[in-house]
Formats: structure tokens, C-alpha cells, sequence
């Protein structure tokens, strides 16, 4: 745990309370909470989600689109596109719904994005309109290795692509420096990431969104949401 700030305590006491759990005396000083859990020992890092990824009002939960067409979208873009993005990089991109073109919408998006890999982007972001949808993109630099180096999401009008943009890159961020901090030896406990979210539990469905196209790979028996409000809610284990 980065330090002993408020928000990071807070996390850890809603986590204990909502899973029964009892924090070991002493470990208020470690980079690491300790938790007991069902005679178990439970290292629980915890990171706090910056303001910039958490958005604001309305635009803090993202309206999503779901259906055939937006998911066959992002996954011809990803399977075409994902070869071509260097190690480090992701590749973020949205498209505002209906899609009434999803074929021709795809190709002439493909086709931008790869121009601008091939300039080697590296932190550009673009916005543009193909075919009558506004479509924004981001090239960034990754944290944790992501399965997909692109992700992509589909939304209705209205909704504000940066908070998925900037929530995508938080993760990865978080993520990948928890997984570099370990306990110390010893420990042979379960390994917790709880990420604590200035917003409300309506937003999971976005962190389940985002979570779920990046295919992230770490070494952590359990990954937590804690959000303000105190709702509790699992990422992954």
C-alpha cells in the first residue's frame, strides 16, 4: 500500500468489513496491508484511482453500446490492428452509435490508425468523423502487458471517450506497478489489488468493460473495486 493516506486506509477497512476479514496489528507502516481472512493471510496492495479517470457527474458512467454490430467492430479492428502496435503501446479508439456503415466505418478507421503507427505515434490523440459517427483515438504508452494492445469501445452520443480512454490507462498503470511490488519473504499468503474509485459503484460496469478487453495478466488472487460510496465490487478471482 502506497503509505498510510486516508483514502488507501479507508479501501482497506471497507474491504475487511465487507469480507470479514481483520487487519494484523502492525502493518499500518509496510507498503502492504496484511488481512486475515478464514485463518489465511492476505497481502492486499491498494492504489487509488487519479480524478482525471474517474470523470465527473454523468460523464463518470459511460453509455456503452453492446450489440452485434459495435462488438464485431472492435474485435475486425483489434484483430487487424494488434500485430502492428509496438510493446509499451496501446492503442484506444471510439466510435459514437448507431453505426450505420460498420464495414466501411472499420476499414477507412483501420487504415488512420495504421497511418499513424506508422509515423510511430506514440502519445498522439486524434478526433475525427467517418461516415457520420465522431470517432476519437489515443496512442499511449501501457503499464501491465495487456492481451490487446487495442481497445476499443462503442458509445452513444453524449458520453465523453476520455473517460474510458483515461480509465483504460489507469489500469494498466496501476496494475502494472502493483505487480512489481511483492511481500516481503516469507509470505506465501494470497495476493489482493483493491483499486479505490472517488466515484460511486455505478461505474463498475465501466471498470468490467474496460477490464475485460485489456486480458491482463497478473499475479494477484483477487482484484477489488472500492468506491466511495462504499460499494465493494470484484474485478477478477
Amino acid at each position: 500500500m502506497s503509505g498510510s493516506g486516508k483514502r488507501e486506509r479507508t479501501a482497506i477497512e471497507q474491504v475487511a468489513r465487507y469480507f470479514g476479514a481483520t487487519r494484523e496489528q502492525g502493518a499500518a507502516t509496510s507498503p502492504y496491508a496484511c488481512l486475515t481472512l478464514d485463518a489465511k493471510r492476505i497481502a492486499v496492495e491498494v492504489t487509488v484511482m487519479e480524478p482525471a479517470a474517474a470523470g465527473r457527474g454523468d460523464d463518470a458512467v459511460p453509455r456503452l453500446r453492446l450489440d452485434k454490430v459495435a462488438l464485431r467492430l472492435i474485435s475486425r479492428l483489434q484483430a487487424a490492428l494488434s500485430p502492428r502496435v509496438a510493446d509499451g503501446q496501446v492503442v484506444m479508439f471510439s466510435v459514437t452509435a448507431p453505426i450505420r456503415l460498420p464495414s466501411k466505418t472499420a476499414a477507412e478507421l483501420e487504415a488512420d490508425i495504421s497511418q499513424c503507427l506508422r509515423r510511430g505515434a506514440t502519445t498522439v490523440e486524434i478526433s475525427d468523423t467517418i461516415r457520420g459517427n465522431q470517432v476519437r483515438v489515443r496512442f499511449a504508452k501501457g503499464g501491465a502487458r495487456p492481451a490487446s494492445k487495442v481497445v476499443g469501445f462503442v458509445h452513444n452520443p453524449g458520453t465523453d471517450p476520455r473517460i474510458l480512454f483515461d480509465l483504460t490507462v489507469g489500469l494498466l498503470r496501476h496494475i502494472g506497478a502493483a505487480v512489481d511490488k511483492r511481500p516481503p519473504e516469507p509470505f506465501h499468503g494470497d495476493r489482493w489489488l483493491v483499486i479505490a474509485d472517488e466515484q460511486g459503484g455505478e461505474r463498475i460496469g465501466t471498470y468490467r468493460q474496460v477490464y475485460s478487453q485489456l486480458g491482463v495478466s497478473a499475479d494477484f488472487n483477487k482484484m477489488l473495486v472500492v468506491f466511495a460510496d462504499g460499494q465493494v465490487e470484484t474485478l477478477t478471482g
